[in-house]
């Protein structure tokens, strides 16, 4: 067993658990792979395209349409089919703080809840969620996120603002994500409005 393999009173390990109580309910896609090459994009690649499984076995979150659309479409829809160089390019380094506040901004569903995380009365239950899942990936992790919020700031304020994408890495009209490059784990959590 991995040392933060911490079970909850149900039998799930607690990452499990905060994975369902913070992102079940919107539209994402949130999966773990292992860190396997030099260039941690074509770690994220592969966790995109699904051809690498959670390194510990635990829950991923993927819709339904996403799994329509793999076998229909390609097998890493929703996302592009993008180089290691386009996720390096378009996406921008953040600080653990604005990661966990910008994972935690992903329970918002676009355009329809106005700052649902800084309005909530869970809201310190939710950022300890989104802490809880982030911590898997160890105290050396680096964060990256597509959002333009990150263009001019590795802080920026991501429960103040609206939520904001960047270069689209999926045939959605808008997307936003995290990615988070660990030692031994690589983790990508993305949103996406499809309207």
């Amino acid at each position: 067993m991995h040392p933060d393999d911490s079970i909850d009173i149900n039998g799930r390990p607690v990452w499990c658990a905060a994975l369902e109580r913070l992102l079940d309910d919107v539209y994402t896609f949130a999966m773990a792979g292992p860190r396997l090459h030099d260039d941690w994009g074509r770690d994220v690649l592969a966790v995109m395209d699904r051809s690498v499984a959670d390194p510990r076995g635990w829950r991923t979150l993927e819709w339904q349409i996403d799994k329509e659309g793999r076998e229909n479409v390609r097998p890493s829809y929703p996302f592009l089919p993008l180089t290691a160089e386009q996720v390096h390019a378009w996406t921008y380094p953040i600080t653990a703080s604005a990661a966990a506040e910008l994972l935690a901004s992903l329970t918002q569903e676009w355009f329809f809840e106005d700052r649902p995380v800084r309005t909530r009365l869970d809201r310190e239950d939710v950022l300890t969620d989104a802490r809880t899942l982030l911590g898997r990936f160890g105290t050396e992790a680096v964060f990256r996120t597509s959002s333009d919020l990150a263009r001019t700031s590795e802080s920026p304020d991501f429960l103040a603002d609206e939520l904001a994408g960047g270069r689209a890495f999926t045939d959605y009209l808008m997307d936003l994500g995290l990615i988070v490059v660990g030692t031994d784990e690589v983790g990508v959590f993305w949103s996406f409005n499809a309207q």
